[in-house]
């Protein structure tokens, strides 16, 4: 087990470091035009970092397996470790119950008290009870067990699933950043949103690629989905200014671009140099926000 945790460790470690190069890389975007951006470039892990990690994973759902079996060979010899002492327990309880009973009957006979018939009846009556309480108790205990176990069962059934599904969205995250259309990039994105509908920034790396293919109002959904959940990305806000841009809403542009800046002050660059943006700048509010090259106020 110490094993697997620092397995486990390791690869949270490479996992963390791989979503801070991603976030990295988001940060600062470079131009459409000329050179290709940092935006569509998303996380890039090399391809023996790749490998060693589906390595560990693999291996780390083997040991959870072998340690699943395990657990479940273990509660099995508890579980006739316990109903062997019950069937002991009871037993010798009514064997005792019994020797007592007999002597009782003796003293009994002597003084007329009662037949040995009686008491017979009254025994068996007794005993009969006795064992039904302590099967009632075991089996309750027994119960306990099994659903204690198909708890522990279900856990790592679904951390095993979780680990398949991250495995595999890392997969199509690398895929996507070698896809040379944009199509192709929304492709691998669907793919991402089927295992995980909620993840913003698929959803944002799609907007991005449906601009590329012309599609602003697409777009300009794709990033209202995210600013439901997130109202504060910078990323969906960038990406909705530059939809409103290409549909002629000026004043709308200018505000997501306002709000964009403010969340992150690293757009400011790619601004400036934005196809999107070409209507806008010769606007004083655009020219405004974005400043110049020069300017150390907004210069990264």
């Amino acid at each position: 087990m110490r094993q697997l945790a620092k397995r486990i460790l390791v690869i949270a470690a490479l996992l963390v470091s791989a979503a801070t190069a991603h976030a990295a890389t988001e940060a600062e975007p470079a131009p459409r035009e000329e050179a290709q951006s940092e935006i569509e470039k998303g996380p890039v892990i090399s391809q023996f970092r790749e490998n060693w990690i589906l390595s560990e994973l693999r291996t780390l759902r083997q040991d959870m397996m072998e340690y699943r079996n395990q657990m479940n060979l273990l509660v099995t010899d508890r579980e006739l470790e316990v109903a062997d002492k019950a069937m002991g327990y009871a037993t010798n309880t009514v064997t005792y119950f019994f020797y007592l009973i007999a002597g009782a009957a003796s003293i009994l006979a002597l003084v007329g008290w009662s037949t040995i018939r009686d008491l017979k009846d009254n025994v068996r009556v007794y005993a009969e009870k006795e064992m039904a309480r302590l099967t009632s108790e075991y089996e309750a205990r027994l119960a306990d067990l099994e659903r204690e176990l198909r708890k522990k069962s279900r856990t790592i059934a679904e951390n095993q699933e979780e680990i398949e599904r991250t495995n595999e969205i890392h997969s199509l995250w690398l895929k996507s950043t070698k896809e040379p259309s944009a199509q192709a990039k929304i492709e691998m994105y669907d793919r991402i949103l089927e295992l995980r509908p909620d993840d913003a920034e698929a959803l944002a790396w799609k907007a991005d690629a449906a601009l590329e293919l012309g599609e602003q109002r697409w777009a300009l959904s794709l990033c209202d989905r995210v600013l439901e959940v997130d109202e504060e990305n910078s990323h969906a806000l960038y990406q909705r200014a530059c939809a409103w841009a290409g549909l002629g809403e000026i004043d709308n542009a200018l505000q997501d671009l306002e709000a964009a800046i403010q969340a992150s002050e690293t757009l400011v660059r790619h601004a400036r140099v934005e196809e999107m943006f070409r209507p806008l700048r010769e606007l004083e509010r655009f020219q405004a926000l974005v400043g110049n090259d020069s300017d150390p106020a907004v210069s990264v």
